[in-house]
């Protein structure tokens, strides 16, 4: 597979925006041909294959959790995680933040908002997550330090669905008027539409894998 040509054309069509090599169901050997491309910002989904990958691959490697993660693994990936990006309760924020004081680390997350009406995507609703956002509710968690949000549309072929589910987030964080940075949407099958909607963070396996 030439990895190379795929990630420049994704990076030709999303210029401003930053590449998360999504290393879902990928063998160490092909993250290793990523990494050797001058890559270092991977997403996983699970903490299981997380913390193998993590601990066969160079550490210089800017991990990002994206999948659900239930509480009670995040002291697992504590110690090295660069960002977790699927931040979805206030149960959550509690346990990272003391896993983050725990090891003396302070834990770049995002919030993830709910902005597909399907049951198994995770995610606080708008209104929930501008209250967290816009409020000074974070302000007690020294150890956390929120970047911004994450979202992911309705798996769906309907662009104009899509492109209304991401100009919600898009407004939400146009709404916190610059106090964050990334606003992390768009996977393989719809990140052009998310990066033409203002995502400066796109999660792509897919598109570069196959």
């Amino acid at each position: 597979m030439n990895f190379e040509k795929k990630i420049k054309k994704i990076q030709n069509q999303t210029k401003k925006a930053q590449l998360l090599v999504v290393t879902k169901n990928q063998s160490i050997e092909n993250i290793k041909n990523i990494y050797e491309i001058g890559e270092r910002n991977f997403g996983e989904n699970k903490v299981q294959d997380l913390l193998k990958k993590q601990q066969q691959l160079p550490n210089d490697i800017n991990w990002h959790m994206i999948g659900h993660l239930q509480s009670n693994k995040v002291k697992l990936i504590a110690p090295f995680i660069h960002m977790i990006q699927s931040v979805d309760s206030l149960k959550l924020i509690n346990t990272i933040n003391s896993c983050g004081e725990k090891h003396q680390r302070v834990i770049n997350c995002l919030i993830q908002i709910k902005i597909a009406n399907e049951e198994t995507k995770y995610g606080f609703s708008i209104k929930e997550a501008k209250q967290i956002l816009t409020t000074d509710i974070l302000s007690k968690y020294n150890y956390i330090n929120i970047k911004g949000m994450m979202g992911m549309a309705s798996f769906s072929t309907n662009t104009n669905q899509l492109k209304n589910e991401f100009k919600l987030m898009k407004q939400l964080f146009d709404s916190c008027n610059n106090k964050y940075k990334i606003l992390s949407m768009g996977m393989s099958n719809d990140y052009i539409i998310a990066y033409n909607t203002g995502s400066n963070m796109i999660r792509i396996g897919s598109a570069i894998f196959q």
